[in-house]
Formats: C-alpha cells, sequence, structure tokens
C-alpha cells in the first residue's frame, strides 16, 4: 500500500463518520437501526477499491474498538461492537471489499454509462446488502436470542431503503469515475 492508498482510506474513514451524523431511524421490532453508514460499504467499495475500501473500514472499526462515538448516534466501545448491530459492524469490512472486488470487475471504463451504473448497483448491492446482511444477520440471532426466521422477517423492513442506498452509490460511483477515475488504479 502507498501513502495514497492510506490516505484515501483514512479519506474515506472520515467520510463514513461523518455519514453516521444522520441520527438513526430505530425500528421497534428488531434492534438494528437504520444508519447512513451502511451506505459507506457501497460507496467505500465501489469508489476506492476492495482493499482501500475494506481498510477505511478496519479503520473505523478500530475507532469504534477503543470508544470513539463515531457510530451512529454517537455509540462506540467494544460493548457495541458484541451487542447485537455487532455482525453488521464488522460485516461492514467484508462488504466493502466484496462491493469493491465487483466493481472492479464488472466496471470498465470505456463502457457505457449506464452499463457502469449498473454494474456499480450490482456491485453495492451484492456487497453492500446481501454480504452484509449474511454476516449480520445470523450475528443479531446469536446475540439477541431472536430466531433467525424473525430477525430475516424483520431485515425485510430495510430492503427498500438499502437498495435506494445502492442507488445513490451507484450514482456517486459513477460520477467520480467519470470526474477522477481512481476505479482502474486500484491498490
Amino acid at each position: 500500500m502507498t501513502t495514497r492508498d492510506l490516505a484515501l482510506s483514512a479519506l474515506f474513514a472520515a467520510i463514513i463518520i461523518v455519514l453516521g451524523l444522520v441520527p438513526p431511524v430505530t425500528l421497534g421490532f428488531i434492534p438494528v437501526p437504520i444508519t447512513m453508514q451502511s451506505m459507506g460499504v457501497m460507496l467505500a467499495g465501489t469508489i476506492i477499491g476492495a482493499k482501500r475500501g475494506a481498510l477505511a473500514y478496519i479503520i473505523f472499526v478500530a475507532l469504534v474498538a477503543v470508544g470513539l462515538p463515531v457510530l451512529s448516534g454517537g455509540r462506540g466501545g467494544l460493548a457495541v461492537l458484541m451487542g447485537p448491530t455487532g455482525g453488521y459492524i464488522f460485516g461492514w469490512i467484508v462488504a466493502a471489499f466484496v462491493s469493491g472486488f465487483l466493481a472492479e470487475r464488472l466496471v470498465r471504463e470505456g463502457a457505457s454509462e449506464w452499463r457502469q451504473l449498473g454494474g456499480f448497483f450490482l456491485s453495492s448491492v451484492l456487497g453492500g446488502i446481501v454480504v452484509l446482511y449474511a454476516i449480520g444477520m445470523p450475528w443479531v440471532t446469536l446475540a439477541a436470542g431472536t430466531p433467525f426466521s424473525a430477525v430475516a422477517w424483520g431485515s425485510l423492513a430495510f430492503i427498500p431503503g438499502d437498495l435506494l442506498k445502492a442507488a445513490v452509490a451507484a450514482i456517486a460511483a459513477r460520477s467520480v469515475l467519470a470526474g477522477y477515475p481512481l476505479l482502474p488504479q486500484r491498490a
């Protein structure tokens, strides 16, 4: 990794923290709030790539672990990481990597704008939703003692918002690719 890679990862860790300033929306039937920080997974992966995006979230999770209130709602600390939302928080690292990995393979600089948007959207959905849910939902079941079927049904309420986040991330990634093409210059 170069200094540029570290700087981009640190910049995205800061962006993720800023996304946490948007107040979380809590649903009464599942202990996981709706936050904008999960969109950061899609943004980091699709804009700066798999390795840099994952590193941004490693930095972010380390800040949470030492107790800084960088999570949405001003939360932080080991208790949060071990609670019901911990699987999603740790899952952000893997999800950012997968989003970036897929974007690096699906999106080509010379492709049409619609093809690029589609590649970024698919990368965001598969990495930022499918992978994240696959890690987070079993964790909620274990940490909260909620049956997996109830967690899965409760998670359906998040899908429309997450698809909207994926669309916003795809548009942002396409805009960055057009204005400052970082995608082909991945670490």
